[in-house]
């Protein structure tokens, strides 16, 4: 039966429609010849809206090369043969996925295929294995992989900064630019295929960090889980990336990013928070990045491996006969195993530098003890691969000359292709296993290692082992791979201490059987249980958790090219119409009008606080207007905010965040809450003086009513972790006082209990009733938190007696994100403009009113 995952395509093949039991659905297409899209197969929205009625999951991997081996016929026809790549991870993790997903593949292939025969290999690999083929030109390819993958990307991953040209290169536009263009191939290839309501779509590793942005502008609620499988750099290596930002934007175009370690998910939000300004929070066990309004979690779990490959491969005839072999090959000595790519990061060098060290500092091991170090072919190109081939090499052939005898090989180099057998083989019969990569992703060798040395019965008649025998295993690993958190049994090394790893080395031969037996135990416990399945499922479940809420929200897309990003909010905030709000506010005669200051009146990042004559003719207009009540809310004290304001003769103002209240120029200020005293202040002071002291870039700011300690100057991180630490400090000092510690953005700050900017609207309201008069128009701004307070007043005023019952209310914050207002504009530029036009209907109306009079006047006469 045709599956639904692919019918577009072979629509495209055979001119047929099949039929699924269901209407089916229309899926967007990529042009593949010249000619005209047209406004159906363009629709940004296909599918997004309405959920699908199919309830069979369907997971989308894409990945850089699908899990495919591909060869010429044999036969001599010229045409391919396709098989599964059983040692792809990208299979593997199929197991863990359930057998009701269906799952699609796109990626590339190694093979380079003509174009005159791609249409024929695409409707293969799509009807045989699922699999969607991105065709990338060789020199379009050359650039991206060879060129920004391994050139830019892997180097820096791996903390190598380009400080010279033989270091990385310098940074190429042209690569990062045929980067993106294959990313955007591989986004058309998802098009192709995806139904966007029913489908997940995974992406996989630092290849196609760009794609989520290309998939996102194409469906904003697109279900898109991200997994990074090398490491990620602090932020003071990635940060010297040109092209930083727009990377990181991509990924947050992502509903799940998953990492290996905390040490990379920690570096990832570390980036965001110095770079992007965001924050992230833990909430019920989940790390949550809030962006734009969408909650982009993340997951940490480092993958396995697939156990049940590993054992088929040990039951081989050919692994029995090659263990056979190495046994006796190796017969009276010890056993180390290394196996690493042939590449800078894996420290082989480091290595055999340490294995010398060894039979330099204890004799007894010389001709006892063989490394085999098993190099497998580096998967980048340049000077730095053959540097380490030499290097690797001379190593070697040094230490054979000084401590090889007759019979006795120091070290075993094997630097051509094994087949898998062989190095499981190899796995078997080492006592030891050594990963000491100075840098490194995941790294499943030891994994690897570990279910090798259980063994089944065959091996074990093999090895003459007694089956009911516990299994025994040493690990020497590095402390910088992914892997090593998960090991807690292993011997951890710093690759770079020569002497240490030597150490370290004898240390793992001479331990005592039963510590092998324990240490081989508690690994192999975890490594069976932490599976690829695990993983997969794992990660599935997460993703699935991450997209629930996405039916629920309204998307808009904003921003151009890779600064593409999609704002998801709740469906009945929609932005404010000035035409709208000023339709209101001329037929309506008794409007409350509440604004706040920073943030709403003034752009946040202005470094003058000072009002500009625009924003103070706008505020007279409005107050002058006698239909009008306006009040002007701000956290700064009132000295400075009677001083600024002075020429609104008619404004209110409420200062300290309402504990001070005006409602004209000619009144004394009031208070909204009576305080006894402010001797709290005396044990607050020193408290927060203490953390200024130490957190360069804060300070204090001393209000009449408030102390509140900023750090918006200081270290993102370091003044986040202080900030949460003088939260702490305050709420135990002060728990016998009647204050308020409230941590906001880049400030935590101590204020007298039930001090909030709602007193002002409730104030504003009670002015006005108190006048006999019930508002019929009222309009709220504000940008931040502590405004939300004013909104819950005001919407919940509209159905008490406060408000007149026809009442047009207006809550708007500034910018497009979570808030109890309903209506936002996005910045303060559009506030002020709207602002305008409300006090642009009252001058008209003032211009018109004494030509009414005049007339009336003329008439009578």
């Amino acid at each position: 039966m045709v599956s639904r995952s692919y019918s577009n395509l072979l629509d495209l093949a055979s001119g047929d429609a099949p039929s699924f039991g269901r209407e089916r659905k229309r899926l967007p297409r990529v042009a593949t010849v010249p000619g005209i899209l047209t406004d159906l197969d363009d629709e940004n929205s296909v599918g997004s809206d309405a959920p699908s009625s199919f309830t069979q999951d369907r997971m989308i991997i894409v990945g850089n090369q699908l899990p495919l081996r591909a060869h010429r016929n044999p036969d001599g026809s010229g045409g391919w043969c396709f098989s599964w790549d059983e040692d792809s991870l990208l299979l593997q993790l199929k197991d863990g996925l359930g057998e009701d997903v269906e799952v699609i593949y796109v990626g590339s292939l190694k093979e380079e295929i003509a174009p005159s025969e791609q249409d024929d290999v695409a409707q293969t690999l799509l009807e045989t294995f699922k699999c969607v083929p991105a065709f990338i030109p060789p020199d379009l390819f050359t650039k991206f992989y060879h060129g920004f993958c391994k050139q830019h990307l892997w180097p820096l991953f791996h903390y190598m900064l380009p400080l010279s040209p033989d270091l990385g290169g310098r940074f190429d536009r042209s690569l990062w630019q045929a980067y993106v263009s294959v990313n955007k191939i591989f986004a058309d290839k998802v098009m192709e295929v995806i139904s966007p309501d029913d489908d997940y779509v995974w992406v996989h590793d630092y290849h196609l960090m760009v794609l989520p942005t290309f998939l996102r502008k194409r469906f904003n609620r697109v279900k898109l889980g991200f997994f990074l499988h090398s490491p990620f750099p602090s932020s003071e290596i990635y940060r010297t990336l040109p092209v930083r930002d727009e990377l990181l934007r991509a990924l947050l175009n992502s509903d799940l990013i998953g990492f290996h370690t905390f040490d990379y998910a920690r570096h990832f939000l570390s980036c965001c928070s110095r770079m992007l300004g965001l924050s992230y929070q833990s909430k019920r066990g989940y790390i949550g990045l809030g962006y734009y309004g969408r909650t982009v979690n993340i997951k940490i779990l480092p993958v396995g491996i697939h156990i049940g490959q590993l054992q088929s491969v040990l039951n081989l005839p050919e692994t029995e006969s090659k263990v056979a072999e190495l046994h006796d090959r190796f017969r009276g000595q010890t056993v180390m195993l290394g196996v690493d790519d042939m590449d800078i990061f894996k420290g082989i060098s480091l290595k055999l530098l340490a294995m010398e060290q060894l039979l330099t500092q204890h004799h007894n091991k010389r001709g006892e003890v063989v490394l085999v170090q098993i190099a497998n072919p580096a998967r980048g190109r340049g000077r730095n691969v053959q540097e380490v081939q030499s290097e690797t090499k001379a190593a070697v052939r040094r230490i054979n000359e000084t401590f090889g005898s007759p019979g006795y090989t120091p070290v075993v180099l094997i630097d051509s292709p094994l087949q898998f057998y062989e190095r499981i083989a190899y796995y078997t019969i080492a006592e030891c296993c050594l990963v000491t990569a100075v840098r490194d992703g995941m790294n499943l060798i030891p994994y690897e290692y570990i279910i090798c040395r259980q063994g089944n019965e065959k091996l074990d008649e093999t090895l003459g082992l007694n089956p009911s025998a516990p299994r025994k295993s040493m690990l020497v690993v590095s402390e910088f791979i992914g892997c090593s958190p998960s090991l807690s049994g292993a011997i951890r090394v710093n690759p770079w201490n020569i002497d240490a790893v030597a150490e370290a080395m004898n240390s793992a031969l001479i331990v005592p059987e039963p510590e092998k037996q324990m240490r081989h135990e508690k690994h192999h416990r975890y490594v069976s249980t932490h599976d690829v399945a695990y993983w997969a499922h794992s990660f599935l479940q997460d993703l699935e958790r991450a997209c629930r809420d996405h039916v629920r929200r309204r998307c808009w897309g904003i921003g151009f090219g890779l600064g593409f990003r999609v704002i998801a909010l709740d469906p009945n905030f929609r932005k404010l119409s000035v035409e709208h709000i000023v339709s209101a506010y001329k037929r309506t005669k008794h409007r409350a009008i509440l604004l706040d200051y920073d943030g709403t009146m003034i752009l946040p990042s202005s470094i003058s606080r000072t009002p500009n004559m625009e924003a103070v003719g706008v505020l007279n207009s409005l107050c002058t207007d006698p239909k009008n009540v306006v009040f002007l809310v701000s956290g700064k004290d009132r000295e400075t905010l009677a001083e600024w304001f002075s020429s609104c003769e008619k404004l209110g103002i409420a200062a300290e965040h309402g504990y001070f209240v005006r409602t004209d120029h000619d009144v004394e200020w009031e208070t909204c809450v009576s305080v006894a005293d402010f001797d709290w202040k005396r044990i607050a002071d020193p408290v927060m003086k203490l953390y200024t002291e130490t957190t360069d870039g804060s300070y204090i700011e001393r209000k009449e009513s408030a102390l509140v300690w900023n750090y918006q100057y200081a270290d993102p991180d370091f003044g986040s972790c202080q900030a949460k630490e003088l939260l702490d400090h305050l709420e135990s000092v002060l728990a016998n006082e009647p204050v308020t510690v409230k941590s906001s953005q880049h400030i935590v700050e101590v204020k007298p209990q039930g001090v909030n900017k709602g007193l002002v609207a409730e104030r504003l309201l009670e002015i006005m009733k108190q006048k006999g008069v019930l508002p019929d128009f009222v309009l709220c701004v504000g940008d931040d938190l502590s405004d939300e307070d004013m909104f819950e007043v005001i919407m919940s005023a509209r159905s008490g007696p406060s408000l007149s019952p026809v009442a047009e209310v207006f809550a708007c914050t500034v910018g497009r994100k979570p808030s109890k207002a309903k209506y936002y504009l996005e910045d303060t530029f559009e506030i002020l403009r709207m602002l305008q036009g409300l006090a642009g209907a009252s001058e008209q109306v003032a211009r018109s009113t004494p030509a009414a009079s005049q007339q009336v006047i003329i008439d009578r006469e």
